[in-house]
């Protein structure tokens, strides 16, 4: 393989740069041409592909977002659109793809496999909801995120005896709500993964406020829904003074952790040696802090589990 293609895909996670770094240059060390594709699979259909050299990834470790840029395609889930973008990678001699990117990044991935193009996957979303992986780029950046904003949340729910609902992404999943509300020593924590027990939620106020507790802090996930909707509920059941803070994309930006720095350059570099080793149609991911790679397909036919240890040890603190 002389020629390995590089793209960033769905949602920008913190990190990706990293990722997109290591690539490049382990490409380059290699002595294997690399060629970043802006703009995700428009870009891939459009063309816009260019040669990287070392100077393309010099000073973008510490960045969040994405150099390559990050788009969602509609045209590329159909027969036409795919066959675009294997027309502009057959026009470039590219190889190998590899696809930085979410589920719906893996999708793409999996249908250019399916046509004849190597893809790797690498896991880049702060959702932490790929299947196969402990961890993927941009989680920890993102948890760190929420951590700090929560704390100083707290400090003003301190001062005016407030009850406080704290909104946070995760899509579908809730590892963002749960490993911040444990950190953070939520009093309740609403994840997509267990029903939502109100009155449970009210309860525990309650409880709380008879024993002199001044404030209290919610984190809701925003698989369950609003959480405007939800402080609106809460103050209504309980009579306390109630706000709600949307987090929103703050989430996603500001520059990478250590942990999302390291996880990304080791992440990127194991999608090239798999190419090289002739592998297509993979995975990659970290399980107890070793690297291991998936079948894309199988990946995307399981579902992401939350950790329930964590879930159950959340409520045990909170009491």
């Amino acid at each position: 393989m002389k020629k390995i293609g590089v793209l960033t895909s769905g949602g920008d996670a913190p990190g990706m740069n990293a990722a997109v770094r290591a690539v490049v240059r382990k490409c380059i060390y290699h002595d294997i041409e690399v060629y970043g594709v802006y703009n995700g699979y428009q870009g891939l259909m459009e063309g816009n592909i260019k040669q990287m050299i070392l100077g393309s990834v010099g000073d973008i470790i510490q960045r969040g977002g994405t150099i390559l840029y990050s788009a969602r395609s509609e045209e590329f889930k159909t027969e036409q659109g795919q066959q675009k973008a294997i027309e502009q990678l057959n026009r470039f001699g590219i190889e190998g793809l590899i696809v930085i990117g979410g589920d719906g990044s893996f999708r793409g991935a999996e249908k250019l496999t399916q046509k004849g193009y190597p893809c790797i996957g690498v896991p880049g979303t702060i959702d932490n909801d790929i299947p196969g992986t402990d961890f993927t780029i941009g989680f920890d950046t993102a948890l760190n995120t929420i951590i700090d904003a929560i704390d100083k949340i707290r400090d003003t729910a301190t001062s005016h005896e407030r009850t406080y609902v704290v909104e946070v992404m995760g899509r579908n999943a809730g590892d963002l709500a749960l490993w911040a509300g444990l950190a953070d020593g939520a009093e309740s924590i609403l994840i997509p993964e267990k029903p939502d027990d109100f009155d449970s939620v009210v309860q525990k106020l309650i409880r709380g406020q008879k024993r002199g507790k001044k404030h209290s802090i919610i984190i809701l996930a925003e698989g369950i829904g609003s959480g405007i909707d939800y402080g609106k509920r809460i103050e209504e059941a309980t009579n306390m003074d109630t706000r709600v803070t949307v987090l929103g994309h703050i989430q996603r930006g500001g520059s990478p952790s250590g942990f999302d720095r390291v996880l990304a350059s080791r992440l990127g570099a194991k999608a090239v040696d798999l190419l090289l080793d002739g592998k297509a149609g993979r995975m990659v991911g970290i399980q107890k802090n070793e690297l291991v790679d998936h079948d894309i397909i199988e990946i995307l036919q399981q579902k992401h589990h939350i950790n329930m240890d964590m879930y159950r040890l959340s409520n045990e603190l909170s009491i």
